[in-house]
């Protein structure tokens, strides 16, 4: 099913560049090689069935049938059975297209995408060290502790986006007394992999220098950090919250935590808090009583994850909360545009094949 997901995956990122490309605006640069090729298979085709017609012998390739009873009249889905060959001629113009190497020449354009601008926030406080048992989630050999806990399910939160539809712009922040940003918003999906690879390791984190938890102050930076790339005031943005939620300090930097989420509320970011608890239920724990109101505020979620069942449901959860578009501003110099081309001709061909192996009656041709 992972391979199916990413094909349809693939196939939606290419109708979605496809419909957002300008014809007017493509150059070719393999426009004769292409032209050549049509004409070549053109020529092919007519010369095949030119020797097809001069081979037959007259009255041989013929059937006497009794005549027909002129209230029996021809059905009218009769000329259905041509649409194999249309699809696929409709296949190869998309072929000849992809074949001439369109591209795109200096431009900014402003592109709509299924996905969100996502800040993952990662506490590596010292209280992180407290007991978590996770098997699925820490089955490479990590540390069943609430930070390794954490790190893998923020990369199962990635990859549960990346095997999706969805082309989101993605943030790194780690946290404890400072905040600090690991990956700024990028799509650059591996790169953000290896940082929480990176900051994941147990010798990292040990070296990591602010071991109390200010979750405030990560909220602040996360904030400022879409304020830097211009997105406060843009739909599409999401804070998801690892942490063990040990924090009862509520203000960073002389403001209060009810003041810096009243800044996500006004700027319609909702956030999700997964606080990561070993067999702790809600308000199991004093701080729940303090973070789950405040996050909610936001019209994101507090989940009292107190098992790896209870994380595994939330990140999906918030996928699936976390549907949507955002607008991302495009500069291309000479942008390659075959893609779409040849993958509308793949999935022409693709369909009129199945239709000519699955349907007796799509198989008789002229």
């Amino acid at each position: 099913m992972g391979e199916i997901d990413a094909a349809v995956a693939s196939l939606w990122v290419s109708l979605t560049e496809w419909t957002a490309l300008n014809s007017s605006s493509l150059q070719f640069a393999h426009r004769e090689a292409a032209q050549l090729t049509l004409i070549a298979i053109a020529s092919v085709s007519i010369a095949m069935l030119a020797f097809r017609l001069a081979g037959r012998t007259p009255g041989r390739q013929r059937l006497a049938l009794p005549s027909l009873l002129p209230s029996m009249r021809p059905s009218r889905l009769a000329a259905l059975r041509h649409l194999p060959i249309l699809l696929f001629l409709a296949g190869l113009g998309f072929f000849g297209f992809a074949l001439a190497d369109p591209l795109t020449t200096l431009k900014r354009e402003e592109v709509s995408y299924p996905g969100r601008r996502i800040s993952l926030l990662l506490d590596a406080s010292s209280s992180m060290m407290a007991p978590f048992t996770a098997d699925r989630l820490n089955a490479r050999g990590q540390a069943d502790i609430a930070f390794s806990t954490s790190v893998s399910a923020a990369e199962y939160f990635m990859r549960l986006r990346m095997r999706g539809k969805y082309r989101d712009l993605m943030a790194l922040i780690e946290f404890g007394d400072e905040a600090y940003v690991i990956t700024p918003f990028t799509s650059d999906y591996e790169n953000i992999l290896l940082s929480i690879s990176l900051v994941g390791d147990l010798d990292e984190w040990g070296a990591f220098p602010d071991k109390g938890t200010i979750i405030a102050q990560a909220i602040e930076q996360s904030v400022e950090l879409y304020r830097a790339f211009d997105f406060l005031n843009a739909a599409g943005n999401v804070m998801v919250i690892f942490s063990d939620g040990q924090d009862t300090q509520l203000s960073a930097h002389g403001r209060s935590v009810y003041d810096i989420l009243a800044e996500a509320v006004e700027t319609k970011i909702p956030v999700y808090f997964i606080r990561t608890g070993f067999k702790r239920q809600l308000n199991a724990l004093v701080p729940d009583e303090i973070w789950k109101p405040a996050v909610e505020r936001t019209g994101g979620k507090f989940y009292a994850a107190m098992d790896e069942q209870s994380i595994v449901a939330a990140i999906h959860d918030i996928d699936r909360m976390s549907a949507g578009k955002i607008d991302v501003r495009h500069y291309t110099v000479h942008r390659a545009q075959f893609a779409p081309y040849a993958s509308a001709a793949a999935s022409l061909w693709a369909l009129a094949l199945a239709l000519t192996l699955t349907v007796p009656s799509f198989r008789r041709f002229p």
